[in-house]
């Protein structure tokens, strides 16, 4: 923890390490063992406020008057310096969070590659000229919202940084950050390091503490105007109720119970490897993975098989250990997770994965559980679960597999896996999903891609140039100077 030095019990308000208002800490505890790993500051509404303050001053002063091109440079030199402490930043991580030091790695390259393509894309936010009446002369341009206020959840910690303030940064926000109080020591590095990079002070500000306090003030506060929120979707309500008393706009990436839909034409072999890790990465613990698994009859039995032989090999242990997963976040998830698997206990379970015998006592351990021949009404079929339970449904046609796949309330993601080309452009019309892979799953994350959902899964976009669009407002300036 050598970027942090002394600092984790602090906020980090206009490029200064500062004690939280109230003195109060809150313990972070790590998963892999459950222990207190170090405590961080209880931020409070007063906190926000002073960080609200700042980022309002940082607007009226050197980063409201620099340019997209200036701007671009500090975000290019924020990923640069992200990359030179990568390993630090990893293994603060998987302490931190408990992923296996591989996805921790990735994450950080993640990071540093949001910074590079938001520093590309920060000049090249354009407007438009618009034919209208003789003698008008008339166009359009973005300019930043203001304070933005971020609302980050813990399980991806540094890949959420990046989509959300990275994007935010990038059209001239300046931001407050309010990451989860179960993992937040990457988002606190992140504050470090940008400073360190040049970022001027106050664009961004960084205060810990309860979502109830420090971040239901931040929702709240009457100079943030627009705020990012990824979570739950219950939160996700009470943030959106926050944000309607000064009307302002919200990005919500919340849940899904995300589906591949596997047909008899498809290649089994090129599936297999996404249908199983794209629902244990993160140990589950992710707003895109795929929960549910939808297999053509034809094909139900060699899948099931497959997939029940992979599951039977997977490894859960501590992160450091670097197996195929970690554990989940807390005592109070694994809670959560083991309720539904009792609330399974009707269907029928093919296979399970193993808990090493290295993995502590106190750590939040839960093996990687299978369900095949689950109906498509089931709880375990139609509720985010956030662990490594996945379920194995049969279909009989397309259009069975249609209904199925859209049968929740959710809409984030959804893969087809078959090789008719007629049927995979059905169908990604049809879904109900904010992204639809054809052949593939996740696109191995797609800094580029816009991502978010439907329904319960949330509404605006992140990621690419949509998330760019979303943290500016458009303005229209028309002229009239005659003919």
């Amino acid at each position: 923890m050598k970027l942090l030095g002394n600092n984790p019990a602090f906020c980090f308000i206009n490029n200064e390490w500062v004690p939280g208002c109230s003195a109060q800490r809150v313990p972070v505890i790590n998963p892999s063992n459950g222990e207190v790993l170090c405590e961080i500051a209880r931020g409070t509404a007063d906190d926000i406020d002073i960080a609200v303050m700042a980022a309002q001053a940082a607007l009226e002063g050197d980063w409201g008057r620099a340019s997209a091109a200036e701007r671009g440079r500090v975000l290019h030199n924020i990923g640069a310096i992200i990359l030179d402490h990568a390993e630090e930043l990893a293994e603060l991580e998987a302490h931190d969070v408990g992923k296996p030091l591989k996805q921790a790695r990735a994450d950080v390259v993640a990071l540093a590659r949001y910074m590079e393509f938001y520093a590309g894309a920060a000049d090249k936010v354009h407007g438009a000229t618009i034919p209208y009446l003789n003698g008008y002369t008339v166009y359009t341009m973005r300019e930043p919202h203001g304070v933005t206020g971020h609302i980050i959840p813990w399980n991806y910690p540094m890949q959420i940084i990046g989509r959300s303030v990275g994007a935010a940064l990038a059209m001239g926000n300046a931001a407050v950050l309010k990451p989860a109080e179960e993992a937040c020591l990457t988002a606190l590095a992140f504050g470090e390091l940008a400073r360190l990079a040049g970022l001027p002070k106050g664009a961004l500000n960084i205060v810990p503490g309860f979502g109830a306090e420090a971040g239901n003030a931040l929702a709240q506060h009457p100079l943030v105007r627009h705020v990012s929120f990824t979570g739950s979707v219950d939160v996700g309500k009470l943030i959106q109720e926050s944000t309607a008393h000064h009307v302002v706009p919200l990005t919500l990436e919340l849940g899904g119970k995300s589906p591949q839909l596997v047909f008899e034409d498809a290649d089994i072999d090129v599936a297999l490897p996404f249908l199983v890790n794209a629902g244990i990465q993160n140990a589950g613990q992710t707003c895109s993975a795929s929960s549910r698994i939808l297999v053509q009859r034809q094909i139900y039995d060699q899948i099931v098989e497959a997939m029940t032989q992979m599951y039977t090999d997977l490894r859960v242990g501590p992160a450091m250990d670097d197996l195929d997963l970690g554990p989940v976040i807390s005592k109070r998830q694994k809670e959560i997770v083991e309720g539904y698997l009792d609330r399974g206990r009707d269907l029928n379970l093919v296979a399970k994965g193993q808990v090493s015998a290295s993995a502590p006592e106190g750590g939040s351990y839960v093996a990687p559980v299978l369900f095949a021949d689950v109906p498509p009404d089931h709880v375990l079929a139609q509720e985010e679960i956030f662990g490594p339970v996945q379920v194995v449904i049969p279909f009989d046609d397309e259009t069975e597999a249609l209904a199925i796949a859209n049968g929740t309330q959710f809409g984030l993601v959804a893969s087809v896996w078959s090789r008719d080309g007629a049927r995979q452009m059905r169908l990604a019309k049809k879904l109900r999903a904010g992204q639809v892979f054809l052949n593939n799953y996740g696109a191995g994350g797609g800094v580029e891609l816009p991502f978010g959902g439907t329904g319960l899964s949330g509404h605006g976009r992140e990621k690419g140039f949509e998330a760019l669009y979303g943290f500016s407002s458009l303005k229209t300036v028309a002229a009239l100077h005659g003919s």
